[in-house]
């Protein structure tokens, strides 16, 4: 690929991702799914998971930047904040959205074959990892990803 051929959001994912982004972006899903905790194993609950995991199947494969989430923020809030003070690696938020989606994956799946509680409680995990980054920008996925970097370079 030359230079040329590098998109926009390519060179930002090099260059690191404004943190506030997957924070913003951790809120919006926050409230998704608390919506899909309250509407429990309805179609309706269904479907909101269905849109959480479709989120979060962008995220893995595009990046957090690449979601529906990412693209509310660039276009409707960074507008408005000043720029940020530093960015992050991409490669950590990315592979908490596949924490998700695998979490969030599985509890649709499940529900689609009948187990009773599987929307509420994948819902419900991944909510609790939602809220602490949104709350308090502590990312569990992206623990995840610095332990296991740790424990490979340890090896």
């Amino acid at each position: 690929m030359n230079a040329e051929q590098v998109t926009s959001t390519e060179r930002s994912a090099r260059a690191g991702i404004d943190p506030r982004g997957p924070r913003f972006g951790a809120a919006l899903t926050a409230i998704l799914l608390m919506a899909a905790v309250l509407l429990g194993e309805t179609l309706a609950g269904q479907v909101v998971l269905a849109v959480v995991v479709t989120s979060f199947a962008l995220g893995a494969a595009r990046g957090a930047q690449g979601t529906w989430q990412g693209l509310v923020f660039r276009s409707l809030v960074r507008p408005r904040l000043s720029p940020p003070t530093e960015l992050e690696d991409p490669a950590p938020p990315r592979f908490a959205q596949t924490v998700g989606l695998v979490i969030t994956g599985a509890g649709l799946i499940l529900a689609l074959a009948g187990v009773p509680w599987a929307v509420t409680a994948s819902a419900a995990i991944a909510l609790v990892a939602a809220f602490l980054n949104a709350a308090f920008g502590f990312c569990l996925g992206c623990e995840m990803y610095l332990i296991g970097r740790r424990l490979r370079r340890a090896r």
